[in-house]
């Protein structure tokens, strides 16, 4: 229950979330035109605001260039691998997929091939609620990784957490079982700091590898662009601007819950 309600509760702090929950309490109190008038009008400015690409690239790329990318070179003692990038193999699917994530999978299997280090860890689990699901998206990894060439019997599997917190915790314990003293961090750039910081608090070395990234430099200097054209699409909102704002947002929401649960 505990994980249904942190997925919950942030629904209304969401952009999408919240100007709906204004525009249903502007519904109810109708009558009282002026502070009805008010939700709306304020429900309009969080879509707008959260919509923009300004906002919402400034907002992504304020997480994504917190770690740099992972110097050619760098080795260490395993690679873990967070799941998020797999969708698991359900009709009408004909095998595993990737999604907007998957950069992450192959990003390993690169690491790998280029003798970043010699085991692989994959963590990630199915949260009971949302239903059965025959594998974990640690299994679903570990098939995609094989597929591209990666030995299976050097993928060590982490399948029992439900979230990113248990991601750590639960890892921290097989990469002291594995003897382990450091270990490449592999996940989304957008999704780095908060993933460092929770396996540094469960006391495990990590070197951040971010892959994924939103938001590129030319995308960033394409922003401030200043033709006509270009002004009119930033400032308008799209789903696609305004799903950014609630990614980088919900990463922000997460690093503040974790800091309010030490």
């Amino acid at each position: 229950m505990s994980f249904f309600i942190d997925k919950f509760l942030p629904l209304f702090v969401y952009p999408a979330g919240l100007a709906s929950l204004l525009l249903l309490t502007a519904l109810i109190f109708w009558q009282r035109r002026r502070f009805s008038r008010t939700l709306v009008w304020a429900a309009f400015a969080i879509i707008f605001l959260a919509g923009n690409r300004w906002v919402s690239m400034s907002l992504v790329r304020s997480l994504e260039r917190q770690y740099p990318p992972l110097a050619a070179g760098t080795s260490a003692d395993g690679i873990v691998l967070l799941g998020g990038g797999t969708d698991p193999l359900q009709p009408p699917r004909q095998m595993v997929e990737t999604n907007g994530a998957g950069d992450r999978v192959y990003y390993t299997a690169r690491l790998y091939r280029q003798g970043a280090a010699p085991r692989i860890l994959v963590s990630g689990g199915n949260i009971d609620w949302q239903g059965e699901v025959a594998t974990t998206p640690a299994e679903d990894m570990r098939d995609i990784l094989v597929f591209t060439g990666v030995p299976a019997d050097v993928i060590v599997l982490q399948g029992a957490s439900a979230n990113t917190a248990q991601d750590a915790q639960y890892s921290a314990e097989l990469i002291r079982q594995q003897g382990w003293e450091k270990v490449i961090l592999v996940t989304s750039a957008m999704h780095m700091p908060r993933s460092v910081w929770l396996f540094q608090q469960a006391g495990i070395q990590v070197i951040p590898a971010p892959t994924d990234y939103t938001i590129t430099d030319q995308g960033w200097q394409d922003l401030f662009s200043t033709g006509w054209e270009n002004i009119l699409i930033n400032l308008l909102p799209t789903s696609a601007n305004l799903k950014s704002t609630t990614s980088a947002e919900k990463e922000y929401i997460g690093m503040l819950m974790n800091l309010l649960r030490r």
